[in-house]
């Protein structure tokens, strides 16, 4: 209940015919983080294999079916079934094929896209000026006449009007984004004068396709037509590609598992030592599950195996990777507790504490029944609908943090705020009597919490092996003497000081702990040189002196000021009862009033609840956590534990490292 799941280091030879297969099912239980084990005599003598031209080949692979998925749309496949039987020929053969017949629809595509563009283009240009039947000859042909075709600011064309004389003829025909399209035709000799004039007027020239014998009407009859033809195509085209899209999804999928488990199993065997005809795997698993996959292995290879499991070495420079395994109830607690970080292998493990103390603290904030049964209401809804495993512990913290508020509103006699039930309390509102015996209770708590905290790094540094800073650590014994006996001075310094103890006391658990932790660094320092061991970091003595006078001056004060943090929980309470309270209040105000006065009332009262469940509870989740970090935490948890990552070959663990 109090350590991390134990764990064994598995070292197991197969043949090299048996690699492949021994991998891929060790991927796909992901119960093994595999370790980097460098070749030797007593690993394997050969180097480790290279893979990389197969992988770059795997790579190709997978970058010619993203670009496939992409030229047809092909979401992206969120399963994790495993790939079928093929090999990478098998595989790139496939995608061909599939390539071929896509590239062949896609270029009918572009064509017909590009067809479509350029058919619009001549419309736009055309359709202005249909409705004069103009002719779209050559106009060299004409021996007199001359056309000019294009268009000007709408606002211009009566002051052009004016300005071309009468041997030139204006057309207007449709008008588009404020300009107006217009023909002009003129003489031969005209012509130089009607473009000076037509520049002044903003014209902007748009020539017209030349064919002999066809208007402009007739043109856009005539593309109209196409349009439609080359839309009925490209709708085709369109609909034949989504059909083969969907058609080769399933493949292009398995094809791409199958580049991924490939390669990841390469990625790994190139880091196993080996011999001529065999390979080491070595790495971590959870004790408890040793024995099954040996069994696994042992069934897989036919018996061609050999194992060796070894406990995890205390002296062993090698961090031992984390794993927690706790029940249904404790889970929720366990994301709170590895969100500040992983326990060391060798500490306690503290969920079953958080969880405890959590409660405590945010039902003592959070002290309302019929809160708590909101929230609970809603951890209820999210624990039976959650689809993902943290919904649901996100929904079982919630339902037990608002059982914690419901026992504390029954201590309170807290029910929605509402003062007729207050007379039910098993103790009273926290804003009744006198507010100091709740801010007693809560330091008494932090008390309890610190002085755990301290018992339980000495716990860790006695299992580490580090007996000197169990001892003379500010956190260590010397700590715990030093807190207890000042709470004794404090809470009993009449009693000490009648009986003239008061300088034996002072001595005893301030001075003498105080001292111890002064002393702590240079012994440090002084044993570390005579066994060798130089560190880079280090001022020398005067170094480790000066950082542990510093260290003690903040212990000092940091006992003081963790245990006052604790009043947070009675003054929260007091600020949750407060805002209730205020809201009754207002809701008694607006009761007289002749206009809807009693919905009011009502409609506050339901408002302030509302404020006091989202923000309050917001406020108390928070806080909690603030004092499980800093004023816990702090005393005795690394949060230095590296995750239990096993390999897996959907990705998500890692293979040996570098």
């Amino acid at each position: 209940m109090f350590r991390v799941a134990p764990m064994t280091r598995l070292n197991a030879v197969v043949l090299e015919g048996d690699e492949h297969t021994v991998l891929r099912d060790l991927g796909r239980l992901g119960a093994i983080q595999l370790t980097r084990t460098l070749p030797g005599p007593d690993t394997g003598p050969l180097a480790f294999r290279d893979h990389a031209a197969d992988l770059a080949r795997y790579d190709r692979l997978r970058g010619c079916s993203e670009e496939l998925r992409r030229s047809l749309e092909i979401p992206p496949s969120s399963s994790g079934q495993e790939p079928g039987k093929m090999t990478i020929d098998e595989a790139e053969d496939a995608l061909r094929s599939m390539e071929a017949q896509a590239d062949h629809l896609l270029e009918s595509r572009r064509q017909l896209v590009q067809r479509q563009k350029e058919l619009t283009a001549v419309h736009e240009r055309v359709s202005h000026f249909c409705g004069l039947d103009f002719p779209l000859d050559d106009a060299s042909r004409f021996s007199f006449l001359r056309f000019v075709t294009g268009s000007l600011p709408f606002k211009n064309l009566e002051g052009l009007e004016r300005e071309v004389g009468g041997n030139v003829a204006l057309l207007p025909t449709a008008q588009r984004n404020g300009r107006q399209a217009l023909v002009a035709v003129t003489t031969r000799e005209g012509l130089p004068t009607l473009e000076e004039v037509l520049q002044k007027a903003g014209f902007q020239h748009e020539a017209l396709p030349e064919i002999p014998g066809s208007t402009a009407d007739a043109l856009s009859e005539e593309g109209d037509r196409e349009l439609e033809r080359v839309g009925a195509e490209l709708e085709d085209v369109n609909k034949r590609l989504q059909t083969f899209a969907a058609g080769i999804a399933p493949s292009l999928n398995e094809i791409e598992r199958f580049g991924d488990v490939e390669c990841r199993l390469m990625d790994v065997s190139q880091r196993l030592p080996r011999t001529e005809n065999a390979v080491l795997l070595s790495g971590w698993v959870p004790a408890d599950d040793a024995a099954a996959i040996e069994s696994r292995v042992r069934e897989i290879t036919n018996g061609r195996c050999a194992f060796e499991t070894t406990p995890p070495d205390n002296s062993a420079r090698e961090q031992v990777p984390v794993l927690l395994r706790h029940s249904r109830l404790l889970r929720p607690f366990e994301m709170l507790v590895s969100t500040y970080g992983l326990p060391d292998y060798r500490e306690l493990e503290p969920t079953l504490f958080v969880a405890l103390s959590y409660l405590f603290m945010f039902g003592m904030m959070f002290g309302d029944a019929g809160h708590g049964a909101v929230l609970a209401a809603c951890g209820l809804t999210a624990l039976i609908a959650g689809r993902s495993e943290k919904a649901r512990d996100f929904g079982l913290l919630l339902l037990l943090g608002g059982s914690a508020s419901i026992i504390s509103g029954v201590v309170y006699g807290s029910y929605f705020g509402i003062e007729g039930l207050k007379r039910y309390a098993l103790w009273r509102d926290p804003l009744e009597g006198d507010p100091m015996n709740l801010m007693y209770a809560a330091i008494g708590f932090g008390i309890v919490m610190v002085s755990l905290g301290l018992i339980l790094n000495v716990i860790n540094r006695f299992r580490r092996g580090d007996t000197l800073g169990g001892i003379l650590d500010r956190f260590g014994l010397a700590g715990l003497f030093f807190y207890w006996g000042a709470l004794a001075l404090i809470m009993n310094g009449t009693a000490i000081r009648s009986r003239g103890l008061m300088p034996l006391m002072i001595t005893l658990f301030l001075v003498v702990p105080i001292v111890a932790w002064i002393i702590k660094e240079p012994m440090e320092h002084l044993l570390h040189s005579r066994k060798g061991v130089k560190d880079e970091a280090s001022g020398g003595m005067v170094g480790a002196i000066m950082e542990s006078s510093v260290g003690a001056f903040e212990g000092v004060l940091g006992y003081l000021a963790n245990t006052i943090s604790f009043v947070r929980l009675a003054a929260y309470a007091m600020s949750h009862a407060a805002l209730l309270l205020a809201a009754f209040m207002l809701a008694s105000e607006v009761r007289g009033l002749s206009m809807g006065g009693s919905f009011w009332s009502v409609l506050i009262i339901i408002l302030g609840n509302m404020v006091a469940i989202i923000l309050e509870g917001i406020i108390a989740s928070v806080q909690a956590l603030r004092l499980e970090y800093y004023e816990f935490f702090g005393k005795f948890f690394s949060g230095n534990g590296q995750p239990f990552e096993p390999f897996r070959l959907s990705g998500n663990g890692r293979p040996p490292g570098p």
